[in-house]
């Protein structure tokens, strides 16, 4: 639950090259949890560029960044740089340290993972690459959102809203979630089947992962040397 009379602080990581709507999704939702603050955190407060190109401010630099009750990682082809980066590791260590909630979405998992924060613990991933978090010591769940514990995590972009009011609910309430899901009129009807490699047509999948294929395995090789060094 929240805690009472006090500010439950939400940190987001914000890097370049990140996936903008694994942050903005839950962005959207986090901000109107009554008694929430959510900070954008990043090593400086200069913008970056998700890899679509849209620029994103930080609100706050790691050396300002307050105690954090959630952290919340998001994905993007930058995670790939993040996984060998001991200052955003450094801090991500630091803060889950003392956080109730940790937290990712997408590909972001991988680098809770390189942190050595999902060791034996159930976690999702976006479905291309949730084979990897098993060589990172966590336990690959192909499922929307995954809870075990004070870690939460959503698979793929958009299911970063789902993530985000599993969140809410479990911090604030359901009916503050359910709220926050009618604000938003998040009531999703997909003008097509096969979101999912699930309910894809199987030649679409394949059709998929291999145009993915060359960046899919410099994103293993990156994740492999990231093992190594847990």
């Amino acid at each position: 639950m929240a805690k009472e009379n006090d500010v439950f602080e939400i940190g987001l990581l914000l890097f370049p090259g990140l996936t903008q709507l694994d942050l903005t999704g839950p962005y959207e939702v986090f901000a109107r949890a009554p008694g929430a603050r959510t900070h954008l955190i990043w090593k400086s407060l200069d913008p970056v560029r998700a890899d679509s190109g849209l620029g994103i401010s930080p609100t706050v630099a790691f050396s300002e960044a307050p105690m954090l009750d959630l952290i919340c990682v998001p994905g993007g082809p930058g995670q790939v740089a993040l996984m060998a980066d001991d200052v955003v590791l450094d801090f991500l260590r630091a803060r889950a340290d003392s956080a109730q909630f940790v937290t990712s979405v997408c590909t972001g998992s991988l680098v809770l993972g390189a942190a050595g924060l999902l060791k034996g613990v159930q976690a999702t991933c976006h479905w291309s690459s949730l084979d990897q978090l098993a060589l990172l010591g966590a336990i690959p769940i192909e499922q929307r959102v995954v809870r075990d514990g004070r870690h939460i995590t959503g698979a793929g972009v958009t299911s970063g809203i789902d993530f985000a009011l599993v969140v809410v609910a479990e911090i604030f309430g359901a009916e503050v979630a359910k709220a926050i899901q009618l604000q938003l009129e998040y009531d999703p009807e997909p003008p097509f089947p096969g979101g999912s490699p699930k309910s894809a047509e199987p030649a679409l999948v394949d059709a998929l992962r291999q145009r993915m294929s060359d960046f899919l395995t410099r994103r293993r090789e990156a994740t492999s040397r990231a093992a190594e060094r847990l």
